[in-house]
């Protein structure tokens, strides 16, 4: 009863994700927020327009620190549809117990690919009284894993019941104005055991090919620039309020500003982004909010062909 159970919420028996990256191709991953509710309905209709188009659809972890299901769940339901998920995992909500419960369940159930994170301030978030937990950070998360991997929890101590096989990964801010802080943290990430990163929204693709060329040589990991769809000037100008470390420079918005169709330019901004980005790095992370359905025709527009079904049974 058991084995029919796994069977049943782990179709993927491999992570073509990790395969691809190792394998040196160009990435392609895409977010996807889990519902504010118990009805998925809308995130796997989103999902679904991904299929054949990324390698992996990311789920969120309380992102901004807007409460919405959890990401291992939403990563469960993704994967019976087979959709191959990034599971983002975040320290603020959890301690070091309920990280590594989180892990082995995200084991047992076939999701196999984990951004570690520390998470977004409390404060940022639609419930600000909250009380944060932050036992861990991002670097410290990736230490619990590569520990897990190995087959022994945080206190060193044997995992009776197995090992995991999880395939970590990490964000990047090329655009960080510390130059020193920005290499300090990669290479804690590094040592840590990240096997990919995922960079926040790049707009500034010069200081993304300076992070490539002073920083990211030499690691030998998959580096995807954040692609953001941006739906008009207004759209742009309240993320540079919002979202903290973002800059969307004005000449951006000044070009949504004039558009006939903002959407529309937004597509072709996006378009191109990733048109450049594919000159620098190893792949593209796609955001759209609630438009996860323009992703195919970014990528079209911008010449990435399919990469076939995101998971195979």
């Amino acid at each position: 009863m058991l084995n029919v159970m796994l069977d049943t919420l782990n179709p993927v028996s491999f992570s073509s994700f990790r395969t691809a990256a190792r394998n040196g191709e160009f990435l392609v991953t895409a977010e996807v927020c889990p519902p504010k509710g118990g009805n998925p309905e809308h995130m796997l209709k989103m999902a679904a327009t991904l299929k054949g188009r990324v390698h992996a659809v990311n789920i969120t972890d309380g992102s901004r620190a807007v409460l919405r299901m959890s990401p291992l769940i939403a990563s469960a339901i993704l994967l019976q549809h087979g959709i191959e998920p990034i599971c983002q995992l975040a320290c603020r909500d959890r301690n070091r117990i309920g990280l590594q419960a989180d892990l082995m369940g995200a084991h047992a159930l076939g999701i196999q690919n984990i951004l570690a994170l520390t998470g977004d301030p409390v404060k940022a978030g639609d419930h600000p009284d909250c009380k944060g937990v932050f036992d861990l950070e991002a670097v410290r998360l990736l230490q619990v894993i590569k520990k897990l991997n190995l087959g022994v929890d945080y206190n060193d101590k044997p995992l009776t019941d197995g090992a995991l096989n999880l395939f970590p990964g990490a964000a990047v801010d090329p655009q960080c104005p510390s130059w020193s802080g920005l290499q300090s943290r990669f290479e804690k990430k590094l040592a840590a055991g990240a096997q990919f990163f995922q960079s926040q929204l790049i707009t500034d693709f010069d200081r993304l090919e300076k992070f490539m060329d002073g920083i990211a040589t030499g690691s030998n990991k998959p580096i995807l620039a954040g692609i953001f769809l941006l739906k008009s000037a207004k759209n742009a100008e309240f993320i540079n309020r919002m979202v903290p470390g973002v800059n969307i420079p004005q000449h951006i918005i000044n070009r949504l500003a004039k558009a006939k169709d903002p959407l529309e330019e937004g597509i072709k901004i996006a378009a191109e982004q990733v048109q450049t980005a594919r000159q620098l790095c190893q792949g593209v992370h796609m955001m759209a909010v609630k438009r996860e359905d323009l992703i195919a025709p970014i990528l079209d527009m911008a010449g990435v062909k399919p990469v076939g079904l995101v998971a195979t049974h």
